[in-house]
């Protein structure tokens, strides 16, 4: 399908989820992508970490795609780049301090010399064939949080990428009221507006207020203190330096990804008065109540620094009396693990604050006055919601026609959209799906892999040999070996009796390999049903003797 001339729009991710955004735009031929980001992995995923967008679409037309344009820094906009960039060929486009960000990715791959990265001048414009772009700085928890407006021969987009409003930032200086006025003055088709928090009826915050709150919560801390954080928002990584030297502790950083957004932002003239930090031994000798750790992992991550310290598998020790301040949201379905933490720091002693203990956080996106502010100044002819899952997406659109924009349309991933000309709506659907990164290799999330994974981890696994000689005759006992099937005490005996039935059902006479293994396998997992109620997995391997 390759656009006319028309102005298309189509979710590859983003749409219908929180994460992963991928949007495509589509005009006179050619395709311009923004952002290319991953989520990350849950329950049902054993054994993966990261998912990525399944690009089979672009992929199948990049010859007609023109670039890939991020508006942020954030994992669920740029995360994917380093997996998915190389394969489709194009130029990359950011902000210095996202560039940079980005092209720490593509070192650590041995990418960097594969993938074309240009790097924008903040407020910068470019063009690519019939689009033109021009960042538009907004406030988020990332330095270079940008909107993109985009001109068309069909009228222009304000696509807000992720957003919120502060007044009183302390990174970056983001576009005044009047700007945003001028530019719905010059009219603008269609706002593609973020829906994370479409249903708060407070606005977001400022980042100024957190810094308040930090003071008085670790100014009144006992012992050694310790906060979370997510490792992008470098504008709350300078906070933290700026309390720490308010209240004369010593600042320590644990975490691979908190070094690397440090020195991104360093290396663009961000974070010029961070104080300087000292290594994790040297944090352990000095005494309890001058020190403060900044660590990664508030989202219950098992493998980063806050796991590791919360069950004693780190240099940082943390005791009875100590502090951890969760200077972050609680992300939905990260409930369970977090609180698996924050059992582990309660069992030892330790005292912790959240953000409904005290102001220690503020959300990067908008909430409804931001959200109306917004429609005010744009003054769109239609609102477009991304960015938020179907519940969210269909708040806003709500929320937008109330607020007298005159056209909003709810899509998911996939619903591809004519923009313009004429009324916008939804001319077809494309298929879009998962990938999941597993060990270094890229598949699919409802392949045959994960599927039988997940089935492993439900009902466990049975491997069976079978000996036959020449005449397919049985030799000897079938040998069992079972992992994950619920037998425990009574393994013996289960074993004996499935290798009984299995042997009965070996025929005295030749009978062809594949019938023969379906006929072990299925009296191997009749007894396991029997003696369980699982269904588990059942490999069977016939050897010739």
């Amino acid at each position: 399908m390759k656009p006319k001339d028309e102005l298309l729009f189509l979710a590859l991710g983003g749409s219908g989820e929180i994460g992963m955004n991928v949007n495509l735009y589509g005009c006179q031929g050619k395709w311009v992508m923004v952002d290319l980001g991953l989520t990350f992995a849950d329950p049902n995923y054993p054994g993966v970490e990261l998912i990525l967008p399944d690009l089979a679409f672009i992929e199948e037309r990049r010859d007609d795609l023109l670039g890939i344009v991020l508006t942020h820094g954030h994992e669920d906009h740029i995360g994917a780049i380093p997996y998915l960039a190389a394969d489709l060929g194009v130029p990359l486009y950011a902000t210095p301090f996202t560039a940079n960000l980005i092209r720490l990715k593509l070192e650590e791959e041995g990418l960097s010399k594969d993938v074309e990265l240009n790097v924008i001048d903040n407020e910068g414009s470019f063009e690519l064939g019939p689009f033109g772009f021009r960042y538009v700085p907004l406030a988020h928890s990332i330095p270079e949080g940008n909107a993109l407006l985009i001109d068309t021969p069909h009228g222009r987009i304000f696509h807000t990428g992720d957003w919120k409003l502060d007044d009183r930032p302390l990174l970056g200086v983001p576009s005044t009221p009047a700007q945003l006025t001028a530019i719905g003055d010059e009219g603008v088709l269609a706002l593609v507006c973020d829906s994370t928090n479409a249903f708060n009826n407070d606005a977001s915050g400022s980042e100024f207020d957190v810094r308040e709150g930090l003071m008085q919560t670790i100014a009144g801390a006992k012992g050694r203190v310790l906060v979370t954080t997510f490792a992008s928002n470098a504008a709350r990584v300078q906070t933290l330096g700026e309390v720490a030297k308010a209240t004369g502790r010593t600042l320590c950083v644990a975490g691979r990804s908190l070094d690397r957004i440090i020195g991104a932002a360093k290396a663009v003239g961000y974070l010029k008065d961070f104080p300087p930090t000292v290594d994790w031994e040297a944090a352990m000798k000095l005494p309890r109540n001058e020190v403060m750790i900044v660590a990664t992992g508030g989202q219950g991550e098992a493998r980063a620094a806050l796991a590791r310290i919360a069950f004693d598998s780190h240099p940082i020790k943390l005791a009875m009396g100590d502090t951890v301040v969760f200077s972050s949201k609680q992300i939905p379905g990260n409930e369970i693990a977090i609180g698996r933490i924050q059992n582990a720091l309660a069992t030892a002693g330790v005292v912790m604050v959240t953000d409904r203990q005290a102001e220690v956080h503020v959300s990067g996106h908008p909430g409804r006055p931001e959200l109306e502010a917004m429609y005010g100044w744009i003054r769109p002819e239609l609102l477009l919601p991304v960015h938020g899952e179907r519940r969210h997406m269909a708040e806003q659109a709500r929320l937008g026609l109330a607020s007298g924009i005159g056209q909003a349309l709810v899509q998911s991933n996939g619903d591809l959209i004519r923009l313009a000309p004429g009324t916008p709506t939804i001319i077809g659907n494309e298929d879009t799906g998962r990938l999941v990164l597993d060990g270094d290799v890229i598949l699919p999330a409802d392949g045959q892999t994960m599927n039988e994974r997940r089935k492993v981890a439900l009902h466990g696994q049975i491997s069976v040999a079978v000996a036959i000689d020449g005449k397919g005759r049985l030799v000897g006992q079938p040998e069992l070996r079972t992992q994950g099937v619920p037998v425990e005490e009574d393994k013996a005996n289960f074993l004996a009796e499935a290798a009984k039935e299995a042997a009965a059902t070996i025929p005295k006479g030749s009978l062809e390999i594949e019938a023969l293994r379906e006929r072990v396998r299925l009296a191997v997992r009749r007894t396991a049903s029997r003696w369980t109620g699982k269904k588990p997995i059942v490999d069977v391997l016939i050897v010739r003797a």
